[in-house]
């Protein structure tokens, strides 16, 4: 294993010169037999290491997602030969790996409904429509699984990963399986849909599903186990209780060795929070936080999460664990640049507020970005605002550009 870890930069260099020829669209066969040896000898770490080289490099998540499958399937071999201990299945990542362990369950009975069909799959469409329809409505309960991993999972390997950034490229994977799905619900409700227009799309998401589950068992996972050290997993095993557990049965919560009690509830009767407009407690603060109908999160002028509060209904979920996360790890590659120009509008004082809005569920959700400012102009961070105003103002359309222009 030393001789392993010894040779690792040239390893990684070799294997990195594989993944850029794989993007530059040259033959693989001449590819594997030229690094044959670095590739035999990979693991998820030397995985890892690379794809952040590249990303460092300039190579952006879009162009990574192009040619990450063909990358991985060369890799394949090295990667699942490799010797890791593999989670208690009552534990935050076992959790996990079940809930893909019962995806790929669904994804199959689907593939067999598909086989029942097969040679007759245009003549019957509509009868398959209808038969196939609430199995794909089903398979949105799994977007849980993925904002665990967003939420909670993703902040620590932040923490604790010097090579943190593919995490870009895989939430970037999640919101493609986001989309697909939605195109593929979309298809099978319509009237008008047929066979030809449905197969395409439909095989794509089962190929960025089954593709997703490859990634995290052969990489994150075995990376996440060996460099995160227990009390990470005991945080992220309480926090995953605020989402749900697709596809597989809830389990009873083990509160043992539960997280230490926050500030507030550490607090004594005697402490108070104190300005010139009012006296209150810390706990009373905080009812009030939780109870306003808005979602709020407040950064600091060091681009840090600080605070969120935890209304009854919250419009984006939120985790203990993105305290102290910086505000562009928060949000997927795709709209990380809208992120970084308010935020550095604000900090330059060319601006105090840039607002959106988005339709969720049939509702309208208004989402504003607030400069904070102490009383001498300083700027001291960003309060993200959400508020459902469907029933204040009507609204058609939606708003999802900077009009700052």
């Amino acid at each position: 294993m030393s001789e392993l870890i010894d040779n690792r930069d040239k390893r990684v260099q070799e294997l990195l010169a594989v993944s850029r020829g794989i993007i530059q669209g040259h033959d693989a066969k001449p590819l594997i037999e030229q690094y044959h040896e670095a590739i035999e000898q990979m693991t998820p770490h030397d995985m890892l290491v690379m794809e952040d080289l590249q990303l460092q490099m300039g190579i952006t998540p879009q162009v990574i997602k192009k040619s990450i499958e063909k990358i991985i399937g060369i890799f394949f071999k090295s990667l699942e030969r490799y010797l890791w201990a593999k989670p208690d299945p009552d534990s935050f990542l076992g959790q996990l790996m079940q809930e893909n362990q019962a995806l790929a369950g669904r994804l199959q009975q689907i593939k067999s409904v598909l086989k029942s069909y097969q040679g007759r799959e245009a003549a019957s469409f509509a009868v398959l429509q209808a038969e196939l329809l609430p199995q794909f409505r089903a398979l949105q309960a799994f977007e849980q699984h993925y904002l665990k991993k967003e939420n909670v999972l993703f902040p620590y390997l932040e923490r604790r990963w010097k090579n943190y950034r593919p995490i870009t490229v895989m939430w970037s994977l999640h919101d493609d399986i986001r989309k697909k799905l939605k195109e593929v619900i979309a298809l099978l409700e319509s009237d008008t849909g047929n066979w030809q227009e449905f197969s395409l799309p439909m095989s794509q998401y089962f190929f960025l599903v089954f593709g997703m589950i490859q990634k995290e068992n052969l990489v994150v996972y075995p990376v996440a186990t060996e460099t995160l050290p227990p009390e990470d997993w005991q945080a992220m095993y309480q926090q995953s209780f605020e989402y749900g557990f697709p596809f597989i049965e809830a389990p009873v919560r083990n509160t043992s060795g539960s997280l230490p009690q926050s500030a507030t509830e550490q607090a004594e009767d005697s402490n108070f929070f104190v300005s010139e407009t009012g006296r209150m407690s810390y706990e009373q603060v905080l009812l009030a936080f939780n109870h306003l109908p808005v979602d709020i999160t407040y950064v600091d002028e060091h681009d840090q999460v600080r605070f969120f509060n935890q209304p009854k209904d919250r419009f984006f979920p939120r985790s203990p664990a993105i305290i102290g996360r910086n505000v562009k790890n928060c949000h997927p590659p795709e709209s990380v640049h809208i992120v970084e120009k308010i935020v550095n509008e604000f900090k330059n004082g060319n601006r105090n507020e840039a607002d959106f809005r988005i339709k969720m569920k049939g509702r309208y959700i208004l989402i504003r970005y607030v400069a904070v400012r102490d009383p001498d102009n300083t700027y001291r961070g960003v309060l993200e605002i959400s508020q459902d105003i469907t029933d204040i103002v009507p609204l058609s359309g939606e708003k999802r550009l900077l009009d700052w222009e």
